[in-house]
């Protein structure tokens, strides 16, 4: 199961910058992980300053 991020994200960019497999982009109003490349890693939860990426 793919992390997704909620409506918490402040759209600040840190997650984008720690996914290893370039998941992570700007959507319209909030950060996008594509499901399809997510590997589950947890670096974007790791890293997130309101806790928005959870597991789908």
């Amino acid at each position: 199961m793919a992390f997704i991020i909620t409506d918490d994200c402040i759209s600040c960019g840190a997650c984008a910058s720690e996914c290893p497999v370039e998941a992570i982009s700007e959507g319209d109003g909030k950060y996008v992980i594509d499901a399809a490349l997510c590997t589950e890693c947890g670096n974007c939860a790791d890293v997130c300053p309101v806790g928005a990426p959870k597991k789908a």
